[in-house]
């Protein structure tokens, strides 16, 4: 899979293209990816999405925006599974806010990417101010010869499958639904970085999973799995929170405690899927009363897999 950071100004083929942020790549996105795929075969072209960073949202909103499900390194991850073969990642800033409808299709799709075949979500809009729509990629398409299609809403279980429904499930702390709607058990991966290690010093050393600023849509202790640097949904015990005994005002972490074994993971990147949620983060009294909830924690999450034999799929 080719990943370019920018529109070239002139393609040098055609493509099959969709757009849209992707975030989470749940069981809509998927579908649309997969019709993607199947039509950029017929065609014997590749297939094509472009997506943005950051988040339109994130720009818009700033201190509100949106946590993320995935960041770009997973997306493009679950872009490669589904058969993608060109991502182009555009730089969402103020210039790229102000291009308008026209010069969208014509600068981006019509002259930097030769679409083909453009398929989008129902509730795609684009250009300046929101002004583009589906009528209007109709329209361009029948002027510059390319066909467009609209994938229409996927529902699971009677739910519409959206990345503000998955957000919602993990703020719930419904794995269930999460899994549901994403077709996947919730999980995150990064880089293991040095910590302030207090973990070792209590007695459980813990991998500290890189955010860099990426904040995340779930938060609290969870039995949980870790697959990298050796391992392979390795059981473990995951936090991810502030940690308020420790200090305040402190930024989100991901710590996971992996179960019976002495794994040297700095530097790894591994991926920490989430299974089931044990409580809420906690502020205690002192370090020895939080030695004592994480050892209960640990306990919990032995318990937990002991009921629930992991499963490799």
């Amino acid at each position: 899979m080719q990943v370019f950071r920018a529109i070239p100004s002139v393609a040098d083929r055609p493509v099959v293209l969709t757009i849209g942020n992707f975030d989470g790549v749940h069981l809509g996105h998927r579908a649309l990816l997969a019709q993607l795929a199947a039509k950029a075969h017929a065609l014997g072209v590749p297939a094509a999405v472009m997506t943005f960073e950051p988040h339109p949202r994130e720009f818009f909103m700033h201190e509100k925006r949106p946590t993320r499900l995935t960041s770009l390194r997973e997306k493009l991850e679950l872009f490669r599974q589904a058969g993608v073969e060109r991502v182009y990642v555009c730089r969402f800033n103020a210039r790229f806010a102000a291009l308008s409808a026209h010069a969208f299709v014509d600068d981006l799709l019509v002259r930097g990417l030769a679409v083909r075949h453009l398929i989008i979500g129902d509730d795609f809009r684009f250009g300046r101010g929101r002004e583009g729509d589906f009528q209007r990629l109709r329209e361009a398409g029948e002027l510059h010869g390319f066909g467009v299609a609209s994938m229409d809403t996927v529902e699971i279980g009677g739910e519409r499958a959206s990345s503000s429904a998955v957000r919602e499930a993990l703020e719930q702390g419904d794995l269930a639904r999460a899994q549901r709607l994403l077709g996947r058990p919730y999980a995150i991966s990064g880089r293991v970085e040095h910590g302030q290690k207090i973990g070792r010093q209590l007695g459980f050393p813990t991998a500290n999973i890189q955010l860099k600023h990426r904040s995340l849509p779930l938060s609290g202790i969870y039995a949980a799995t870790v697959t990298g640097g050796g391992l392979s949904n390795a059981p473990g015990a995951a936090s991810v929170g502030v940690r308020p005994t420790i200090a305040d005002g402190l930024r989100p972490t991901c710590e996971v405690y992996v179960l019976d074994r002495e794994v040297d993971l700095y530097d790894e990147h591994v991926s920490v899927r989430f299974c089931h949620k044990l409580r809420d983060e906690a502020r205690y009294e002192g370090l020895e009363a939080l030695r004592e909830a994480i050892a209960q924690d640990v306990a919990n999450t032995r318990a937990w897999f002991a009921e629930n034999p992991i499963s490799e799929d």
